[in-house]
Parts: C-alpha cells; sequence; structure tokens
C-alpha cells in the first residue's frame, strides 16, 4: 500500500526516528502504525525518543576549512566519553563539511537541509546516529566566517574540543600566526577585539565603579580622574584582544605581535562547550558504589 506523509509524520512523532527511517518502517509494515513502531523499536532507531527530553550539555567545538570559508560549531552529547567515540568523531566530520559547503542563515535551517545537499534531512542524520550512538546529540550553534586571499585563518581547538576558536588575520597568509592568535584567545577568553568595539555604556559603568572605589579609598577629588582613567587601561586588558599580554610572550601585548607580522585581527569565534547551559549534577563515585552495593 501508498504510504501518505501523514503516516510518516505521526511516526516519526511518536519515535524520533528519521524520515526515511519512518517511510520504510510503514512501507515493510504495510501501513500498520503498532508494528512499524515495533520495526522501529527492533532496528534501534525508535531509541532516539527517549532521549530527547536528556540535557546535552557536553560535546565538542570542530572547525572545518574550505578555501577562504571556514565554520566553527558546537555538536553537544550527554557525556564527555562520548567525544572519544569513533562515530561521534565521523559526525563531526561530515557535520562541518556539510555547513561550510551549504552555509545555512541557521540552525533550524541547517537542520532541514539534505545532508550534502542530497538524501535524508541533517536532523535525520542526526537522529539516526543518536539511535547508534545511544546519547541525545543536538547541533547547538555555527558560525560561518570567510577571509580575503591575502588572509589567514586561525585553527585552534584544546582539550579535545572542550574549547575551539577560528580566528581571522588580515595582511598575512601565515597560518601559524592566525593560529597563536586563536590559542591566545582560547587561554585568556577576550570579549572584543579593539578598544573601538567596547560599548560606551560599559566602559562608563566601569569607570564609576573606580571613581567610587578610589574615593573610598580616600584618595584626593582632583587625582580621582587621572587614577581612574589609569585603572582603566587594566580593565581593558582584561577584556581586549589587542591590549592582553600575549599567552606565548607576556612581555609583549598581542597587537605588538601581529604588528610586527604585518597583520592586524579582523575577528574571531570561541565556543567554549556548554557555556550558558545548565548542566546535570551528578556524582560519579557515589553511582559506582550505589552500583556495587546492589
Amino acid at each position: 500500500m501508498a504510504v501518505t506523509a501523514k503516516q510518516v509524520k505521526e511516526l516519526r512523532e511518536q519515535t524520533g526516528a528519521g524520515m526515511m527511517d519512518c517511510k520504510k518502517a510503514l512501507t515493510e509494515t504495510d501501513g500498520d502504525m503498532e508494528k512499524a513502531v515495533e520495526w522501529l523499536r527492533e532496528k534501534g532507531m525508535s531509541k532516539a525518543a527517549k532521549k530527547a527530553d536528556r540535557i546535552a550539555a557536553e560535546g565538542s567545538a570542530s572547525i572545518e576549512v574550505d578555501g577562504n570559508t571556514a565554520v566553527i560549531f558546537e555538536l553537544n552529547a550527554e557525556t564527555d566519553f562520548v567525544t572519544k567515540n569513533d562515530q561521534f568523531k565521523a559526525m563531526l566530520s561530515e557535520l562541518g563539511k556539510h555547513l561550510v559547503k551549504q552555509q545555512p542563515a541557521t540552525v533550524e535551517a541547517a537542520l532541514e537541509q539534505p545532508l550534502h545537499g542530497e538524501g535524508e534531512t541533517l536532523q535525520d542524520y542526526i537522529t539516526s546516529q543518536v539511535a547508534k550512538i545511544g546519547e541525545k546529540i543536538s547541533l547547538r550553534r555555527f558560525a560561518i566566517v570567510t577571509k580575503g586571499d591575502n588572509d589567514a585563518f586561525g585553527a585552534y581547538t584544546h582539550m579535545g574540543g572542550r574549547i575551539g576558536v577560528l580566528s581571522v588575520l588580515e595582511g598575512t597568509t601565515d597560518e601559524t600566526v592566525a593560529k597563536d592568535v586563536a590559542m591566545h584567545a582560547a587561554a585568556v577568553n577576550p570579549r572584543y577585539v579593539t578598544r573601538d568595539e567596547v560599548p560606551e555604556e560599559e566602559v562608563n559603568a566601569e569607570r564609576e565603579v573606580l571613581k567610587k572605589e578610589a574615593l573610598n579609598e580616600g584618595k584626593p577629588e582632583h587625582i580621582v580622574e587621572k587614577m581612574v582613567e589609569g585603572r582603566l587601561n587594566k580593565f581593558y586588558e582584561g577584556i581586549v584582544f589587542t591590549e592582553q599580554a600575549f599567552v606565548k610572550d607576556p612581555d609583549q601585548k598581542v597587537k605588538q605581535y601581529v604588528s610586527e607580522k604585518g597583520a592586524s585581527i579582523k575577528g574571531f569565534v570561541r565556543y567554549e562547550v556548554g557555556e550558558g547551559m545548565e548542566k546535570k549534577e551528578e556524582n560519579f563515585a557515589e553511582e559506582v558504589m550505589n552500583q556495587v552495593n546492589k
């Protein structure tokens, strides 16, 4: 019998299995919904539905470069053990290649695209991998970055992808320099490239705090303003990329290192896996003891 789109949609909503898998299940069972659910369960494809509400705040940040285009993205899983799994690593490769080539505008748009422009959708591909790997997996975010012919990408991942940084340098094609800059961003976590990028209201708020601190220290009002401006330099060093001491040579600032290479920092994207996400509190030792005592 012919399988309808409505049946496929209903089965997919029940099981969480991929669209093509649902269609195949219905075809194999002559459109019998209960038998189709059982067919998917036996194949392990409905496991994904049971994992949909779990917290996935671990995972990896990954980078894929293709000529003058690059993508940095975060793929989440439930445990950091999965990031060492060959299937998970293969997923990172497949998703990276898809994103850098297809260049979707949003995560939602990406999930609806056919993988590599053909076949199952990205969402269906991820769902099928959930069944195989056994954990909830989700594409959280990505950024597509482009550069000029005379520029360089710096790609750096730290701690197996716990932190990922993609930098772009103008005026040089030396990827080693660009990677050094990315490494610095991974270690120090700047928020802005230059002082000019820091919002005025943020600077003014910091200036007021520093002014009150100086007055509370008993400093005369006529010298407070000069003190505040001097202390603002420390504030900038904490959040501005070019003002920070370079991690590989603290005797010079990042802007000096980059300038000596005839370059400037065009921008960077830094992802730390799980940042801003609520993570499940677990006591691994207690869990092991509970299993031992059963």
